[in-house]
Order: C-alpha cells, then sequence, then structure tokens
C-alpha cells in the first residue's frame, strides 16, 4: 500500500478499483467480483475511521457515485438484499457512513448523487417487511441483516448531524417515521427479557447488542431532524402514523408485571445496564414526542384521539386508552431493583418516569382541548355512561381522589391519593365541557359530581395549588352553562360551593405570585353562579360565620391589589353580576320570605364607596373592551336607583382606580366643548384614549369620535339613559350633579347635532334628545 510521509495510506487506488468493480458487476453479472467489493469496501470504510486528508480526497473523487450506483446491485431488485450480499452492503453502507462523518462537503457530495435518499429506501424496504398487525415480538432479522439496518442508520446519523440540507431531504421523506417504525420492531422495549434462554449465548448476546444499537441510533438519527425546528417550527419532522409504534410499548409497564430477575445482569452486566436503560431512553423518547407534538400539532392531537395500536396480534387497543392506563396503572420495572444498577441511577430513572407521566398528561389535556375532538371523545350512546368510557373514566380518577383523601383522614396523601389523576382528569374535563349537556351531565345522576367537586380535599388551603388549578378550571366551564341549566347553579349552592371556594384562600394575597390563573378560575365560577342564582349571591356576599372573610370582601381586596388586567376586570364583572342578580332576580320575592331579608342585607353591605369605586374602575379601564363598559353602566345605573347608591355612584364617576376624587375643572377646554376632537389634557395609549376617570370614559363612549374601538350603539343609549336617570333621581342633590351635567351636555348636544338624519342613530338622538330635555329643565332642589 502506498503511503504518505505522515503514515496515510493512499485510497485511491482503492476508489478506483471499486468504481471498476461496480461496472464490471453491473455490465458482467460476475458473482466472483462481489467478495472483492466487500473487500475493498471494507479497506476504504476502515480506513476513513481515522479522520485525516482521506476524507476530502475521496469525497472529491467519483466514490460516492460508486457508492449509489453499487447498492440497488446488492438488492437484486428486491426491497431487501439477500443473505449473501448483507456483508457486502454492511461494507458499502460503512464506506458511506466514514466518508460523511464530520464533514459537510461529503455529505453535500453525497446528497447530490443520491445517496442518503437510496439508503433511506433500503430500510423502508425492511419497514415493508413489518406484518399488520405487528406480532407484538422483534421482527426476526439475523445478525448479518441488523447490522446492515444499524449502518443504514448510521449513515443517515452521520449525514445529517450539523447539516441542514441533508435534514430537510430526509424530513420531506418523512424519514423520522420509517425509522420509529422499524426501530420500534426491531428492539421492542423489554422484549428481550422474554427472548432469554436458560444459558446466555453468543448469538443472543451479540444479536441482542445490535439491536439495543439501532434504537440508540435510532432516537439519535430523529433527534437530529427534530433540531432543524428552532429554524422552522412549522416543518413537521414526525408523522402521527408512529402513534400505535410508540404508544403500544407503554403496555409493558401497567400489564403482566416485568420479572425481577434476569441471568443477563449475572453474565453479562455491561449489556444487562445497556438493554435497561434503552428500554428507558425508548420510553421517555416516545413520550417526549406525543407531548411536544399534542401541544404543537393539531393534526398529533386528532390523530391521538382515534388511533389504535395492537399491544399484542390479537390486542386492539386505542392510542389514548393506552396513555391513560399507563397513567393510571404503569410503575417502575422491578428490574431496576437489580443490585447491577446503581442506586444513583435507578433514582434518576424513577424521577424520570413520573416526569414521563407528567408529560402523557399535559399530551391528554391537550387532546381534549381540541374541539375538533368532541364527537370522539364524548359518546352518548351508552345512556348509563354519559359521555363514554373516557369520560367515566376521568370522573373516577377525581371521585377516587377524594375518597382516598377521607380514608386517611387528610386534604392530600402521598400512599393513595393520586393528584396527578385528579389535575388530569379535571382539566380534560373541563376541557370538553363545551356544551350545556356535558357540563348537566358530569353534576347530574349518575357522575352527580357536585359533592365531589366541592370536597375540602380540593379547597384546602394547604391544597396544593395545581390540583385547586384542575378542579376550579373544571368547575369554572361548568358554571358557564349556569343560566341555561337549572341544575348547575341549584346543585353547586346545595355544596355551598361559594363558600368552600372563599375558605380556600386562593384569593388571598399569598396566593397572587403563584395562583394568577387560578384565581381567574374561582372568579369565573363566582361570575357565572352570581349571575345565576340569588343563593349565590348570598354565599358571596353575606358573612357565614366562619373566621373567613366573605368572598365580596376578598374580590374587592383582590381587585385593588392585583397587577393583572385581567383578574381586575373579570373581578369587577363578579360585583356587576352581584347587582343585577339583586336589582333584577329578586324583584318579585315577598317583602317576608326569608330570601327578601337576605336580599335586602346584601343590598346593605354593597352600598359602599368601596364597591361603588370598583365597578366605576371597570368603566374607567376598559376603553378597550366596550362589552365591559357596557357591564359596568348597566351595574351603576341599577346601583344609583337606591337611594343610598345615587351619592355613591356619583362620587365614584371622578374617582380614579384606587384613588382619591378628582375635581371637575369649572372651565371646560374649548375642545371638549367642541365636541369634534379630544380634550386637550387627554392622554393616548395604543391610540387609544386614556380617561382618567369612569366620567370621562363615558364621555368618550358619547363622542365616539376618533375611536378605534368604536363603541356599539346599545353602549352609547345606556350612557344616556345612565345620565338621565342619575339627573332625575331623587337621591342626589342638584348642586352635587351639575359639575357632571356641565361636563357631559355639550358632548350630547354635539351628538344630537351628529346624529341628524342618519337613521341607524335614531335611537341614540332620542336617548340624547331625552337627556338633554331632562338636564334644561329647572334643577330640583331636593335633597
Amino acid at each position: 500500500m502506498a503511503q504518505n510521509a505522515e503514515g496515510e495510506v493512499d485510497l485511491i487506488p482503492f476508489e478506483r478499483r471499486l468504481k471498476d468493480l461496480s461496472i464490471s458487476i453491473r455490465d458482467e453479472g460476475a458473482e466472483e467480483s462481489w467478495a472483492a467489493v466487500e473487500s475493498t469496501s471494507r479497506e476504504i470504510a476502515n480506513h476513513l475511521r481515522v479522520r485525516l486528508d482521506n476524507h476530502t480526497i475521496l469525497g472529491k473523487s467519483e466514490l460516492p457515485q460508486t457508492l449509489v450506483q453499487l447498492l440497488p446491485q446488492c438488492l437484486r431488485d428486491s426491497h431487501i438484499a439477500k443473505d449473501d450480499r448483507t456483508a457486502v452492503l454492511f461494507e458499502i453502507l460503512r464506506v458511506g457512513a466514514n466518508l460523511c462523518m464530520d464533514h459537510n462537503d461529503n455529505r453535500a457530495a453525497l446528497l447530490e448523487v443520491g445517496f442518503p435518499q437510496s439508503v433511506l429506501s433500503l430500510l423502508e424496504g425492511y419497514a415493508e417487511g413489518i406484518p399488520s398487525p405487528p406480532l407484538g415480538s422483534p421482527l426476526l432479522l439475523s445478525i448479518s441483516h441488523l447490522k446492515v439496518v444499524r449502518t443504514a442508520i448510521g449513515v443517515l446519523l452521520n449525514a445529517s448531524i450539523g447539516y441542514d440540507p441533508v435534514k430537510f431531504r430526509l424530513i420531506s421523506l418523512e424519514a423520522a417515521h420509517t425509522i420509529i417504525k422499524l426501530s420500534a420492531n426491531i428492539y421492542p422495549p423489554t422484549a428481550w427479557i422474554s427472548q432469554q434462554p436458560e444459558s446466555l449465548s453468543e448469538d443472543f448476546i451479540e444479536e441482542w447488542d445490535v439491536r439495543s444499537g439501532i434504537s440508540n441510533w435510532a432516537w439519535r438519527t430523529v433527534s437530529a431532524l427534530k433540531d432543524i425546528q428552532d429554524q422552522d417550527e412549522s416543518l413537521q419532522i414526525i408523522n402521527p402514523d408512529v402513534l400505535p409504534w410508540i404508544t403500544a410499548p407503554l403496555q409493558k409497564y401497567f400489564s403482566t408485571p416485568l420479572p425481577s430477575t434476569s441471568i443477563l445482569a449475572d453474565t453479562d452486566p455491561d449489556l444487562f445496564e445497556t438493554l435497561v436503560q434503552t428500554d428507558f431512553d425508548f420510553l421517555e423518547e416516545s413520550c417526549t414526542i406525543i407531548e411536544s407534538h399534542a401541544l404543537d400539532v393539531e393534526e398529533f392531537r386528532l390523530e391521538l384521539a382515534r388511533s389504535v395500536c395492537y399491544p399484542m396480534p390479537d390486542e386492539k387497543a386505542s392510542c389514548l386508552a393506552t396513555i391513560l392506563k399507563f397513567i393510571e396503572h404503569g410503575t417502575y420495572p422491578a428490574l431496576w431493583k437489580n443490585p447491577a444498577l446503581e442506586e444513583s441511577e435507578v433514582q434518576n430513572k424513577e424521577k424520570a418516569f413520573d416526569i414521563c407521566k407528567a408529560a402523557l398528561i399535559k399530551a391528554v389535556v391537550e387532546v381534549f382541548a381540541e374541539k375538533k375532538n368532541e364527537e370522539i371523545l364524548w359518546k352518548d350512546d351508552v345512556p348509563e355512561i354519559p359521555g363514554g368510557s373516557l369520560i367515566d373514566n376521568f370522573v373516577r380518577w377525581i371521585r377516587s381522589y377524594v375518597e382516598s383523601a377521607e380514608e386517611e383522614g387528610q386534604a392530600k396523601t402521598k400512599a393513595s391519593g393520586r393528584d396527578d389523576l385528579a389535575i388530569c382528569a379535571g382539566l380534560s374535563l373541563g376541557n370538553i365541557t363545551r356544551k350545556e349537556p356535558f357540563a348537566s351531565a358530569l353534576l347530574s345522576a349518575p357522575y352527580s359530581l357536585a359533592p365531589v367537586l366541592s370536597s375540602p380535599h380540593f379547597f384546602s388551603p394547604s391544597t396544593d395549588v395545581k390540583l385547586k388549578h384542575g378542579i376550579l378550571g373544571l368547575l369554572k366551564h361548568i358554571c358557564q352553562f349556569s343560566k341555561l341549566a337549572p341544575v348547575i347553579p341549584s346543585s353547586l349552592a346545595e355544596v355551598k360551593i361559594i363558600e368552600r371556594i372563599a375558605a380556600s384562600g386562593i384569593w388571598d394575597e399569598k396566593s397572587d405570585a403563584m395562583a394568577d390563573i387560578v384565581q381567574q378560575s374561582a372568579i369565573g365560577v363566582a361570575k357565572h353562579l352570581c349571575n345565576a342564582s340569588l343563593d349565590h349571591v348570598f354565599s358571596f356576599v353575606l358573612p357565614n360565620g366562619q373566621a373567613c372573610p366573605t368572598g365580596l370582601s376578598q374580590i374587592l381586596a383582590l381587585i385593588k391589589r392585583s397587577d393583572s388586567v385581567t383578574i381586575q376586570s373579570e373581578g369587577s364583572r363578579v360585583l356587576v353580576n352581584v347587582v343585577k342578580s339583586l336589582w333584577l332576580n329578586g324583584r318579585n320575592l315577598d317583602p317576608s320570605d326569608e330570601r327578601q331579608k337576605k336580599r335586602d342585607r346584601c343590598i346593605s353591605l354593597i352600598l359602599t364607596p368601596e364597591f361603588a369605586n370598583a365597578l366605576t374602575s371597570l368603566i374607567a379601564r376598559s376603553n378597550k373592551y366596550p362589552i365591559l363598559v357596557n357591564e359596568g353602566i348597566v351595574a351603576i345605573s341599577l346601583l344609583a336607583t337606591h337611594r343610598l347608591g345615587g351619592p355613591l355612584v356619583l362620587d365614584a364617576l371622578t374617582t380614579p382606580a384606587n384613588g382619591a376624587p378628582l375635581p371637575i375643572p369649572d372651565t371646560l377646554s374649548p375642545t371638549l366643548n367642541s365636541g369634534s376632537q379630544s380634550p386637550a389634557s387627554t392622554s393616548y395609549r395604543d391610540g387609544l384614549p386614556v380617561p382618567k376617570h369612569a366620567l370621562d370614559m363615558l364621555i368618550f363612549v358619547l363622542r365616539n369620535i376618533e375611536n378605534p374601538v368604536n363603541f356599539p350603539m346599545e353602549v352609547r343609549v345606556n350612557a344616556c339613559t345612565f345620565f338621565t336617570q342619575l339627573q332625575a333621581s331623587k337621591n342626589v342633590t342638584a348642586a352635587s350633579i351639575v359639575r357632571i351635567r356641565e361636563a357631559v351636555l355639550p358632548v350630547v348636544q354635539q351628538v344630537v347635532e351628529d346624529s341628524q338624519g342618519i337613521a341607524e342613530e335614531a335611537k341614540l338622538a332620542k336617548a340624547a334628545k331625552l337627556l338633554i330635555e331632562v338636564w334644561t329643565r329647572r334643577p330640583s332642589s331636593s335633597t
């Protein structure tokens, strides 16, 4: 062999020989030449294992073209090579794998001639041999074929690491799907345990060493392809069709317990540790794929709700149901306790195993959040099981948590109470409860969940915030149908759900930092229930004899201290609904009725400056949200009808959020009087005027000029009606309202002028004219 000064063998003669051999085999079909191809390829591959100049030299030669010509000749028009061709195919693949190792120019050269594509076609040929349904046991391949598969995957791994053009090409050919399908059948996790003979042979050790290598390299290749998503998140690296292959092995962890001993641990502890780790890597990678794609890819969420797998050849199972069984029943393999494994490593695996379950819980929650999955996931074909088996399973998880906690006599148990199951069930049921019949079913027989959902084990101050999040999320979705389904407010009133929430500490200041979303869910429950039923208003407003503050006092405090606009606004909407229910839902009560007495007490408790200021603050800060402004106007209009409410509302109109009343200037700016432009003192944010207080906001609503939000006619009419009602009230003095009149009257007059002849604004003009008429009469001197 010719060597250079550095002792490096000149491989160009080998490259030329290999090229000549490829031509002679093609033209003459000389079988004896294959032995020469094998030996020549082995020489090239062996020398390419050393990182010297040969890589660059060979990459610029005709070697890449020769390799891509030899591959199909090895197959002889078959999907996979015959047994007598596996050795030479193995060496050809070794050349390709080593040629492109850490060498982008060679990767480009191989890609240009189609070598990675040809190698993927080879793997696809092996994948086509997988029976459907699968046998449930390792794909039968000789060790020589297994080595071909492993090396072919090695080619794709070496060609794609750090080189995007190859990654993009493989992604377009759905390489990840082929690799995962093939790997999952060649190395089904834990299958080696049942395959062990009574006495280990060298063939068994070599076979499972190669099978393990295939699995390891397969996941490394998939990982390399996934790295490209950092540049383009729209790329779909993994096809949802892989779901059967990555979910079926989950059954190994919850069906028949795996044995606790293995002869391999004593005879070859290194291989034993390798196989245990390979099993776990498969589990971890699979759960990562399921979680990440359920979060990001709609197609994956849809397929996860519909796909089936075959844990055994004669056993068809839903992938989603298999995941749920793993979440509930999956346990650490007994083999992890084998002395051959280090204790610290076992502990790391156990932690990671729990993380896998948490990842699958996230995936399940997202699948149930996908609106297109509704008909698949909620089934009414069995009247005794509303929603079907999956819904029944979630109900059981929630109920079981409470039952086990009660058995333990404490709010949270570690021995038998699975809070992760209750969280998964709560969030999943909440996500799918988008219709009134679904919500009603959960609170009606046979489920009748109201007593369970109100359990103190969910609403103890010491309950984990994630568990509160799951249950309150479900309750919020159920309660949004309170006006449509009487069973919802009635059943939740019976279990005093508002009082449970108030006593849970979720609205306490100490919960602000970590429970923002949970506070919003609790607010949502109160908002919907107070809108639907006086009983819930009573629970929210009236003290119940317990030490904890009422829901009303907690919400008022939360609104005042919170920096979250959502919490401020949604909390204020609870107060709006309290007013609406007290004024509108209780109008026909008998004065001597106990409920009327409770209503009177509630009204007396909300007639405070703090309550009125909360409502006007909702108006003042909602310049982007006409619906919130309108709700605030309706609430203060109702509140102002009370003899004590009128003065409170009047003062609150000029009180900024969390501040003292601002004086109304004696002299109005010309721009405001004109009604055509904004006041000179008005500031803007995101193109919208920023009001100083509710009066400013109401003026902006009436004028509705240069306003990107464009307040609907109904809101502007309601604003006029509110001022008319305030002026006509006997509960405010003429002197106290005169400044309000002076600020608003010019704007209303301009509204009338601008709406002349516009049919769509006739209702607004009528309301504005009535207000002008009331305000131009002689002021009342009543007090």
